[in-house]
């Protein structure tokens, strides 16, 4: 049996409207992609909550553009959408996807090892976040 490493995983900061849209997609999501929805409802477990006018500006929440690098030494530049939103060719990526359920939360510098598509254990490193600003 292969042991999983296990890190301390940092603080995750989230949106409080955002939380109950959040918890039904990944509870929807459970059957169809049953580790991204298990990750995600972890995830926010752990998380902090604030308003949106009170979450940090360094803080990845839905919408945000989110520059990151990843153990290859890549670095990429998404915008984290939720599902109907999103395409890869485009660079909005969904927050059911291994790489938006471990990104949504951070903030600037934060480092968490995340396991991708294939299930290999990698680490992301937030660079930059860009949140949008949004109307009342």
């Amino acid at each position: 049996m292969t042991k999983m490493k296990h890190s301390k995983r940092p603080p995750i900061h989230m949106i409080d409207s955002e939380a109950d849209v959040l918890g039904d997609l990944a509870l929807a999501a459970a059957e169809r992609s049953p580790q991204v929805s298990a990750m995600l409802l972890d995830e926010m477990t752990r998380a902090k909550f604030y308003s949106r006018e009170r979450i940090p500006a360094d803080v990845v929440i839905m919408g945000a553009t989110v520059e990151f690098n990843d153990a290859h030494g890549s670095t990429r530049s998404v915008k984290l959408v939720f599902p109907k939103d999103a395409d890869i060719s485009d660079g909005r990526i969904s927050i059911l996807t291994p790489v938006g359920a471990g990104l949504i939360g951070l903030r600037e510098g934060h480092s968490i090892l995340w396991p991708d598509r294939e299930g290999h254990e990698r680490e992301l490193t937030i660079v930059r976040v860009r949140q949008e600003v949004s109307a009342p």
